[in-house]
Order: structure tokens, then C-alpha cells, then sequence
């Protein structure tokens, strides 16, 4: 059986990164908005408004740039720490699968059809 996704979730101290948040940065970086990135993950505004602000409070710098509405409406961005952390996480998942091919081979084999 092949694996079809690997999840990873990092813990420090005070802040956790995982699958959704990676992915809300991802949408948001897309969309260029938290209002889209959460309709495309079918997330609420207001929980991917929380997690923005989770994240940019647990990060040393804001991960997520934002601009309120008004005439031209309001936007998003990710900031270069986010683009950094999206990508340094995205690299550390790839490493995940390739060093832990075997295993992750090896349980697959052991899953039932």
C-alpha cells in the first residue's frame, strides 16, 4: 500500500506548527486574504483570523502581513518569516519521507486492503 500523505506537527515551547497551519499559509499566499484562505479550507474567518494571530504572536516575527479592508478591500501576505517557515517546513517533510521510506514502506505493506 503506498502512502498517500505524511502528517507532521511541531512542538516548542509556546507554539505548535502542523498540517493546518502550513496549509493556511499556503492558501493564504495564494488567495492574498485570510477571509479566502479559510473559505478554501472550509475554516470559518474567524478561526483563520485566530491562527494568523496565534502565529505571528508565537513567531519572533509576524508570519502573516495583513491590511485591513476598506474602498479596496483589505489583503494578505506572508511576510519573509513566513515564506521562510512554509518552506523550511515543507524541506523537513520531504526529509521525513525520504529518510523514512523504508518504514513508512515496510507499515504500509502491514495495512490491510
Amino acid at each position: 500500500m503506498e502512502l498517500t500523505r505524511l502528517m507532521m506537527r511541531l512542538y516548542f515551547d509556546k507554539a505548535m506548527l502542523g498540517p493546518g497551519k502550513v496549509r493556511l499559509l499556503e492558501e493564504i499566499a495564494e488567495h492574498g486574504s485570510i477571509s479566502a484562505a479559510g473559505r478554501a479550507m472550509k475554516m470559518s474567518y474567524k478561526r483563520a483570523w485566530s491562527l494568523v494571530e496565534e502565529m505571528n504572536a508565537v513567531f519572533k516575527e509576524p508570519l502573516v502581513d495583513r491590511s485591513r479592508g476598506g474602498a479596496k478591500g483589505g489583503g494578505a501576505s506572508l511576510t519573509p518569516e513566513g515564506e521562510a517557515v512554509l518552506a523550511a517546513y515543507r524541506r523537513l517533510e520531504q526529509k521525513a519521507r525520504d529518510a523514512g521510506a523504508e518504514e513508512i514502506a515496510l507499515i504500509g505493506a502491514m495495512v490491510a486492503d
